[in-house]
């Protein structure tokens, strides 16, 4: 039995290295045939390569078969067409998408094995529209509450973020679609985004707002990395010194960097400090001059003359197109690049089954969920966010779906038994990217009409929430206030007098305000859920699948609350110039746990329908070398009343450190489904290493010796039990 096992083994090393050796010669090939081709570039064809040709696709080089290069919008799905020079929709009538939930959701399902799932249906999806590079996923950090591109992003935690962006992009990329990381660095606001100097420490540079992008270049091996818009210690961060320093040296990045749109400043600069490709400069249409065309880019014809006049030398350029060609035989030149997929059954279940483990339940008193579905029993529903559509707005991340199942749709398709009744309540108005329409509804009549269809019914369900509009979860500025917009926290009160049996369904990528949660029951955090929106929120809402979704951001109870908004207005938003993040490293739970302020909902937070308990808590030793890995183990028992998941979260924080550290940190979890009345065991191995601190001091990170708390429990403010281990 051992003979056969080892023999076993050897089989699968020899079968790993001959597939390493092959995929090592397939390399070399590459880049021979790369060395070759760029030896029959001319210089023309070189810098063409190097800049867009229309919104959203780069010159190839027809005498020689090389392609264009086509992107898409879309970390949630594929955006549809866009014209050539414009913003203006193209009115395809074959280029609708499945809509995934926003990233907010993929992050509360705590599931890297999802996160692979979504990556590899999206990039099918990308593929199939015939596009090279998907511009997504974001790993910004949540910084703010007000960000109005949080949605988009995983976040407030980068270790949370680092484990869930790996998988999506090897999902993505096994389709020959190249993911594109965003944006690099420190775009975490969109307020002045274009134009705001971020000044941050080393250490929180490196702990907090880095380790994402790293991970995603070293194990999730990205082909492509966007720059940001914001400036970094005075330089766009498009064309730093950080991309050439970090990303391209210490991180080997062997990809191409891809401007976001009219992020690159200055020809020089985006040369020599790494950018590869420039979108979006100009060209909204030519008018009556060529001044804004793609030829006057800064990586086009002044590049170009730079390099005639001896100000930039041809090697500069030459690195950027072997990058670019590389990217090419990885996507559109690659020989065995399969056909994709959309709108296919699967991908619709891998949406469902993301928006379902992704909701969180928050709050559930007198056991408000699950509904059941029982005759006699009427429902209202009441508010615009259940049929408003959610995958219209948020700026370039909307989505043209086949279909959107809405909340009240899905609820009306599942109850059967149940009558269901609906109100609007409150209206948002729509918006136009940079502004938002007035409602043509009276805000006065939609509340009286709520209020009656509220007296009638035995149960009230809000749909509430935020509108993925301007000024709200919406690229191009922050929101602007931290409560409930369009009167729905009076009209919460108001319906709440009328009918005590109340709950709230949250629509939101972002934390809100709750002046109003004790005049809820029940609250459910949905966020944007996608084309199967409605099903998902009616299997959580009806029971059919029991609520395992955890926060990826803690919920101050008041805006102060938050890290960033603790300061004055240089720590946010900045003075239209300069902007100081003065509370470091101690970012989200970090803050909260560390100056002792109490959340309203914290980080890793998530009830279930059943019960769970944490016992047998221990680690493999109590003393550790740093080569080696922390293991630590518990028995997850499911005392309730029904099958479940739960997270188990595993935070480190170091005692008496000779530097300011936060009091934990989350450094493993696992999400483990457990049958009512059984106990599964979980393992969770840290390694030592991924306990340093950056020293800024000598630019390394270091391991301090000495004692360690270890943290075991269900959420960052839910511990069950403290263990103390040596570092040696």
């Amino acid at each position: 039995m051992i003979k056969k096992h080892y023999k076993k083994i050897l089989t699968l090393i020899l079968i790993t290295s001959i597939w390493s050796s092959l995929e090592a010669q397939n390399d070399n090939v590459i880049e021979q045939k790369i060395e070759s081709i760029l030896s029959q570039l001319t210089l023309e064809e070189k810098v063409n390569m190097c800049h867009a040709q229309s919104k959203f696709s780069t010159k190839g080089v027809e005498r020689l078969g090389i392609p264009e290069i086509w992107m898409s919008d879309g970390p949630h799905g594929v955006r549809a067409e866009i014209s050539w020079d414009d913003w203006a929709y193209a009115g395809w009538t074959n280029d609708s998408i499945t809509a995934f939930p926003a990233l907010t959701c993929l992050a509360s399902t705590f599931n890297p094995n999802l996160a692979k799932d979504y990556g590899y249906s999206v990039g099918e999806e990308a593929r199939y529209r015939k596009k090279d590079v998907l511009l997504g996923p974001g790993v910004n950090i949540y910084r703010t509450p007000l960000n109005g591109r949080n949605f988009e992003y995983m976040g407030e935690d980068p270790f949370l973020a680092s484990k869930l962006v790996v998988p999506y992009v090897q999902g993505v990329q096994e389709n020959g679609v190249a993911a594109c990381v965003k944006h690099f660095a420190l775009n975490n606001q969109e307020h002045w985004r274009d134009k705001i100097n971020v000044e941050v420490s080393d250490r929180a540079l490196y702990e907090i707002y880095l380790p994402a992008f790293k991970v995603a270049v070293t194990e999730g091996k990205t082909w492509a990395i966007m720059g940001a818009y914001n400036k970094f210690r005075g330089a766009h961060t498009t064309h730093s010194p950080i991309l050439h320093k970090i990303l391209k040296t210490d991180w080997a990045f062997d990809g191409v960097v891809i401007s976001d749109w009219s992020s690159a400043h200055s020809t020089k600069e985006a040369a020599l400090y790494g950018l590869d490709m420039e979108m979006g400069t100009g060209t909204d249409g030519l008018g009556t001059t060529t001044a804004n065309h793609y030829s006057s880019y800064y990586l086009a014809n002044p590049f170009l003359e730079a390099i005639k006049k001896g100000e930039i030398e041809e090697a500069i350029v030459d690195d950027k197109v072997r990058r670019i060609l590389r990217l090419m035989f990885r996507t559109n030149m690659s020989s065995n690049r399969p056909l994709g997929r959309v709108n296919n059954t699967e991908h619709h279940e891998v949406a469902r089954k993301v928006a379902t483990e992704g909701i969180v339940l928050l709050k559930n008193d007198k056991n408000f969920f699950p509904i059941q579905d029982k005759k006699g029993l009427t429902i209202a529903v009441i508010g615009e966010n259940a049929t408003r559509s959610m995958t219209k707005g948020g700026g370039s991340s909307e989505l043209k779906p086949k279909f959107e199942i809405s909340p009240l749709e899905g609820l009306k398709d599942r109850y059967k038994n149940a009558k269901i009744i609906h109100a609007m309540g409150f209206a948002s108005g729509e918006s136009v990217y940079d502004q938002v329409l007035p409602s043509p509804y009276n805000a006065d009549s939609l509340k009286v009409e709520a209020i009656e269809v509220a007296k009638k019914a035995d149960i009230v369900l809000f749909v509430g929430g935020l509108s993925k509009s301007h000024l709200q979860d919406c690229e191009g500025d922050d929101r602007q206030q931290y409560h409930l917009p369009f009167g729905q926290e009076e009209l919460l009160k108001e319906i709440k007098a009328v009918n005590g049996n109340l709950g709230m369904v949250l629509l939101t990528g972002n934390a809100v305000e709750m002046s109003w949660l004790d005049k809820v029951d029940g609250l459910i955090q949905g966020w944007y859920l996608g084309s199967m929106a409605g099903n998902a929120l009616a299997d959580v809402i009806s029971g059919d699948v029991n609520p395992s979704g955890k926060l990826p951001f803690s919920f101050p109870k008041k805006l102060e609350d938050n890290a960033a908004h603790s300061f004055d207005e240089l720590s946010y938003p900045g003075d239209g110039t300069n902007q100081y993040y003065k509370e470091d490293i101690l970012v989200g739970y970090r803050w909260h746990d560390t100056k002792k302020i109490k959340p309203l909902f914290a980080f890793g937070e998530g009830m279930s329908y059943t019960d769970f308990k944490l016992s047998d808590i221990q680690t493999d030793k109590k003393s550790y070398s740093e080569n080696e890995s922390i293991s630590v183990s518990c028995t997850i028992s499911n005392v309730g009343g029904r099958s479940g998941s739960e997270v188990v979260q595993v935070y480190v924080g170091k005692s008496k450190s000779k530097v300011k550290r936060a009091l934990k940190e989350l450094k493993g979890f696992q999400k483990v489904e457990v049958d009512s009345g059984k106990g599964v065991t979980a393992n969770i191995e840290i390694p030592v290493s991924a306990l340093a601190y950056y020293d800024e001091t000598t630019s390394n990170w270091i391991v301090e010796k000495g004692t360690y708390n270890v943290y075991v429990g269900n959420a960052s403010n839910n511990i069950s039990k403290s263990l103390k281990i040596t570092v040696k």
